[in-house]
C-alpha cells in the first residue's frame, strides 16, 4: 500500500488543470493518476525504492499539476514545467503535436518516471526516462510497468 507523507504534497489537482494538459499533450490520463493527483498531488512516497533491471532506484517524489505554477512551493515539480525543461529530449523525431512521455515522478540522480503513449494514447505503460542517455529527439527509455497501479504496486520501503 502506497503511502505518502505529510504535508509534502498541495491541493489537489482541477479538473481545469489536468483537462488543459490533456488537450496539449493529446492524451488521456488513466483514472487511477488523476485520483492520485486529486489527492496526493506532487507529494513524497514513503515507500521510495523501485527495484528494475537489475538497479535499485530511488523516487524522491511524485510530479504534480498546479494552476499558477509560479505561485506554489511545488511549482517546479509541475508536469507542465517538466515537460517544457525536457522538450526535445522527451519526443521521437516523427511526433509532430502532443507528447509521448509525461513524467510523472522524479528519481534520484535526474532520472524520471514516465507514463509512455507510443503504443497507446489511452493506455500508457510506465517506464524510466535516462537523461544521461538521451538526446533530442532520441529518448532513452526503460519498461518498467503495465500501468500505473503496477507501478505503484513495486515501490518498496528503503532499507
Amino acid at each position: 500500500m502506497l503511502i505518502i507523507e505529510e504535508d509534502s504534497f498541495v491541493e489537489g489537482a482541477s479538473n481545469n488543470r489536468i483537462n488543459k494538459l490533456e488537450r496539449y499533450s493529446r492524451v488521456k490520463y488513466p483514472n487511477s493518476f488523476i485520483d492520485f493527483l486529486k489527492t496526493y498531488n506532487g507529494g513524497v512516497p514513503v515507500s521510495k525504492k523501485l527495484k528494475a533491471h537489475n538497479n535499485e532506484y530511488v523516487v524522491e517524489r511524485f510530479l504534480c499539476l498546479v494552476d499558477s505554477p509560479n505561485d506554489s512551493p511545488l511549482g517546479a515539480y509541475d508536469i507542465a514545467v517538466v515537460l517544457t525543461q525536457l522538450g526535445e529530449r522527451l519526443q521521437s523525431p516523427e511526433l509532430e503535436y502532443g507528447d509521448e512521455l509525461i513524467p510523472i515522478a522524479s528519481l534520484f540522480a535526474g532520472n524520471f518516471v514516465c507514463m509512455d503513449y507510443r503504443e497507446s494514447k489511452t493506455n500508457p505503460k510506465i517506464c524510466i526516462w535516462d537523461h544521461e542517455e538521451s538526446e533530442d529527439f532520441a529518448p532513452a527509455t526503460y519498461f518498467i510497468a503495465n500501468s500505473f497501479e503496477e507501478f505503484i504496486d513495486m515501490l518498496e520501503l528503503l532499507e
